[in-house]
């Protein structure tokens, strides 16, 4: 694909060549409204049909959302609005990080939205597209979320907002982003919470739990910090394209409330570190402490071993000269002496005390 713009209708509709019609399939065109003056007059049936009503009615306005359309269909939705050929295939691409760029008369803004789920205690993360033209706005989603119809619904009964143009839907979206950001903050300040009660109740659990809101607050980063840039790249033309002064406020509100996310997010991430730090460190004091109980019991067992084998040799002793003499040998020394069984208890009395003192000298009983 080129970087070149595709040609768009005038508004008298001669724009010097034929348009290709719309894929007949039109199962991804989520909404399609055209709009006068802050109110809704029709809901064509096709692209096609919309097109044609943005030539014939003067100061209107269209609002289509496109929701995983397929390359064909977006393709002839560019060609009839005049998208820039690099936008559109960041379009069809997706998973493109947040931005802002300005082709001609037309802007080109990527967004990433944030949700939270309480039954997983997990983020979700949206990603959807705006292309901001001076009578259309046309937004391509590639998820679920976010869900663009309550805001449709809250500019519809808001009109003295709607007539303001393309440009009060922009902001009403990034609104809507932002604002989608605050119940993920609440439900990650919660989550990091849990985490220090497992921390310091010992779960094994906490490291990977710990890794895992790491790797979501990253990803929220990734999600905010960039709308920063892009407000700011907005109020600087606020002047060159004659911007209301009532979306200047709304731009400045939206602004406001990023900053906060952005802010709490950058907090989370130096949370979660100090945790991890501490969770090291419980982690290494608890395994110094198993080592010590598992040096405690070796040593005990190393003194019951000294002790039996103590005994053992003290009764090994006797055993050895009562066997020696309970051999029945007719030419044996000392078996006929008269003194011969005194002796030997003697003698087996005498080795039993000398081990048992040589034992219990050296701390073996």
């Amino acid at each position: 694909m080129t970087g070149v713009a595709v040609p768009r209708s005038t508004a008298n509709g001669s724009s010097g060549e034929e348009h290709p019609r719309l894929p007949a399939d039109t199962s991804s065109v989520i909404n399609n409204v055209v709009y006068v003056d802050g109110e809704s007059i029709a809901s064509p049936a096709t692209l096609a049909d919309t097109f044609q009503l943005l030539e014939r009615q003067p100061g209107s306005m269209a609002w289509i959302g496109l929701y995983r359309p397929a390359e064909a269909q977006l393709m002839s939705a560019a060609i009839q609005l005049g998208l820039h050929g690099l936008a559109v295939e960041d379009a069809i691409t997706a998973r493109q990080r947040p931005k802002l760029e300005r082709y001609g008369d037309t802007l080109f803004v990527v967004l990433r939205s944030a949700s939270y789920r309480d039954d997983t205690e997990r983020v979700d993360f949206g990603e959807l597209h705006l292309f901001v033209g001076p009578n259309f706005v046309l937004t391509v989603r590639h998820s679920a979320t976010p869900d663009l119809t309550a805001v449709r619904h809250r500019l519809e009964a808001q009109p003295h907002l709607l007539r303001l143009g393309p440009e009060a839907v922009l902001y009403a979206v990034l609104d809507a982003v932002v604002d989608g950001c605050t119940p993920v903050v609440s439900g990650l300040h919660n989550d990091i919470e849990e985490i220090e009660t497992q921390v310091f109740s010992r779960d094994p659990n906490a490291s990977r739990r710990i890794y895992e809101l790491s790797r979501e607050v990253m990803e929220f980063q990734r999600a905010t910090r960039p709308l920063l840039a892009m407000l700011d790249s907005l109020s600087a033309g606020f002047a060159k394209y004659g911007i209301d002064e009532e979306l200047q406020r709304h731009l400045r509100d939206v602004a406001d409330h990023a900053t906060v996310a952005v802010e709490q997010a950058d907090s989370f991430r130096g949370m979660l570190a100090d945790i991890l730090t501490v969770n090291t460190t419980l982690v290494t004091q608890a395994q110094n402490e198993e080592m010590q109980r598992l040096a405690k019991a070796s040593n005990a067992q190393n003194e019951q071993i000294k002790r039996i084998s103590s005994w053992a040799a003290i009764l090994f002793a006797p055993t050895l000269i009562g066997t020696i003499y309970g051999m029945n040998f007719h030419h044996m020394p000392e078996l006929s002496w008269l003194w011969g069984y005194p002796f030997a208890l003697l003698l087996m009395a005498l080795v039993c005390t000398g081990l048992y003192l040589v034992f219990r000298r050296r701390g073996w009983l």
